[in-house]
């Protein structure tokens, strides 16, 4: 499944630059559904186990979806299906503010996952198709700290719309509406999804579990590290005293880390490798979530926040980099819907489960789970690395 593209190839600016503003628009419209979601419900009177239970359902929509994405890419083809996919966002969200149901909103927090995976999946391959091999690594760190500015723009969005009545939701359908429409323009033609040579290893989604077994782990590792520390730090934080305000900034520095530290990790990955940084992303994220009980009260818990956010979602960007380099066509589809699937699994067991261990250890609980999970991840890359050299 796997061939080698030129490493002088020419680079697709045009393309590259309207699928990362048709994903950046739709991370702005996701980004802020989220805590429109909470705050529309609290006005319901919602326990917060039922908001929960209802934030729960976009995860499993997630997974559910990524399932039928291969063989709906061979069926209807990449561009019709992300141009379908955006479109459907936003007639959900129309959906949303027209029944103001919080029994309704269970289903269409669950649709809304169902239909914006194929977002997530084809602008992911999309990118790793077109970018040329010697360059893969600044492009993916590019295009997910975009994305991620994307996701971090929609919260601060409520605070010029407010959350009442329809302009919060209008953000949303017209977030959907344009990334729809410029996937329509930008993606006509694009390679990215050619059928699978024949002879070589069946590209359905479970068969990955075979083909990159490493590379699902580090995907699921990454997720549940990341939103058990977005989810948790701020219990954490009040476990050692931290006041509210000092707790908020905690988020921001990982999420700005989140964000600043993608495109430096590309470059390193283009030449140390991608399999390379996923280790090592993985043993300083251990080492930084390790260090926080010592630091959290002092000034030395910036910088580490910031490399912490940095390296626990760069496992993840190093990870589509190495998918990239190693398959193609229906393949790399196949593979990056088993990244969706993962990172759904790792996001719902992982909050849950660091949740539980400190409600059993106390704060020391979140960075117990966080550094076991990376040691785990660190120790099967290892010898999955040495399984392909031996081969």
């Amino acid at each position: 499944m796997t061939q080698e593209t030129p490493k002088t190839a020419t680079l697709p600016v045009g393309g590259l630059a309207g699928l990362t503003a048709a994903v950046t628009a739709f991370a702005l419209a996701q980004g802020l559904s989220y805590p429109l979601f909470t705050f529309l419900m609290q006005r319901q009177g919602m326990t917060p186990a039922e908001i929960g239970l209802s934030a729960a359902m976009t995860p499993l929509g997630l997974i559910l979806s990524a399932m039928f994405v291969p063989e709906l890419v061979r069926r209807l083809g990449g561009r019709r299906l992300a141009v379908i996919a955006a479109l459907s966002g936003a007639l959900l969200f129309l959906l949303v503010g027209a029944l103001q149901n919080w029994v309704a909103w269970y289903l269409l927090r669950f649709l809304i996952g169902l239909a914006i995976n194929p977002l997530y999946i084809l602008g992911e391959v999309w990118m790793m198709a077109l970018a040329p091999d010697a360059r893969r690594g600044r492009i993916m760190g590019i295009f997910n700290a975009v994305t991620g500015v994307g996701y971090a723009a929609g919260p601060l969005t409520l605070t010029l719309v407010g959350t009442d009545g329809w302009p919060p939701l209008s953000v949303a359908i017209f977030g959907f509406t344009a990334c729809a429409a410029l996937l329509f323009l930008t993606t006509k033609g694009l390679r990215g999804f050619e059928p699978d040579e024949e002879g070589k290893p069946a590209s359905g989604i479970w068969s990955f579990w075979t083909l990159a077994p490493a590379l699902l782990l580090a995907v699921g590792v990454s997720a549940a590290t990341q939103q058990s520390a977005f989810s948790l730090m701020p219990v954490f934080g009040a476990g050692y005293g931290l006041q509210e305000a000092r707790l908020a900034a905690l988020i921001t520095m990982l999420s700005l880390g989140n964000i600043l530290l993608q495109v430096p990790l590309g470059f390193l990955a283009e030449r140390l490798g991608a399999r390379t940084m996923i280790i090592a992303c993985a043993a300083l994220n251990a080492v930084c979530v390790l260090s926080l009980p010592f630091l959290i009260e002092g000034p030395l818990v910036w910088p580490v926040l910031l490399a912490m956010g940095g390296v626990g979602y760069g496992v993840y960007t190093m990870s589509l980099v190495e998918l990239g380099n190693r398959f193609r066509g229906q393949a790399l589809v196949a593979g990056n819907s088993a990244f969706a699937l993962m990172w759904g699994v790792g996001g719902i067991a992982g909050p849950p489960g660091s949740g539980a261990a400190i409600q059993a250890f106390g704060p020391i609980g979140l960075p117990m789970v966080s550094a076991g999970l990376s040691t785990v991840l660190i120790v099967f890359a290892i010898y999955r690395a040495a399984v392909r050299r031996a081969s």
